[in-house]
């Protein structure tokens, strides 16, 4: 572990590899699980706003879903998360013709009818952030869907950091992610 500014982080995301792999998990994180996406509350007013732009990318299910439930929900450990179909796929989760689970969101924010990406939760995994009151967590979450992500980083050597430096930045700020570079330089050079 080590800190840079209010953050203490985890140098699995350093020394570990990883580059998604859809066309072999097909976008399982989306699907599995036991809750929603995390959300902060900061994007809970940023989901009521964009969902009349996203509505008409969702599935059937994933309207049935958040009509029912709201746009996001309180989940059971009382942090705030996105909607599940049925307790499995998360609501905002679209299919490809190939049958690979895609955000709505996402594609709504590609497609240029939103300004935002889709949660930053998402946008980060495999790193996951948890906010303490004095300081903020930055960890590598393993997951047994993500075998594939693990093999593919290796083999093009991609490490954590780099394969999600673009939501790095977007969550903590261009100088904090130089920072991150500089103790990746300093790590690789003592190994």
């Amino acid at each position: 572990m080590f800190q840079i500014d209010k953050t203490i982080v985890s140098e699995e995301i350093i020394s570990n590899d990883f580059v998604c792999n859809l066309s072999a998990c097909k976008g399982a994180c989306c699907i599995d699980g036991e809750a929603g996406a995390p959300l902060e509350e900061s994007e809970l007013s940023i989901l009521e706003s964009i969902y009349p732009s996203v509505k008409p990318y969702l599935r059937p299910e994933g309207l049935t879903a958040i009509e029912a439930q709201g746009v996001y929900i309180k989940g059971v450990d009382g942090d705030w998360e996105t909607p599940l179909i049925d307790g499995a796929d998360c609501a905002y989760v679209i299919f490809d013709n190939k049958g690979v689970a895609l955000c709505a969101i996402e594609k709504a924010y590609n497609e240029g009818k939103i300004d935002w990406k889709k949660p930053i939760s998402c946008h980060l995994y495999p790193v996951r952030v948890k906010q303490y009151s004095d300081f903020s967590a930055v960890n590598y979450h393993r997951w047994y869907i993500c075998d594939n992500a693990c093999s593919l980083g290796k083999e093009l050597t991609v490490p954590v950091y780099k394969f999600v430096k673009e939501a790095l930045i977007r969550k903590f700020g261009n100088q904090w992610y130089e920072e991150l570079e500089e103790v990746a330089k300093a790590m690789k050079e003592q190994n």
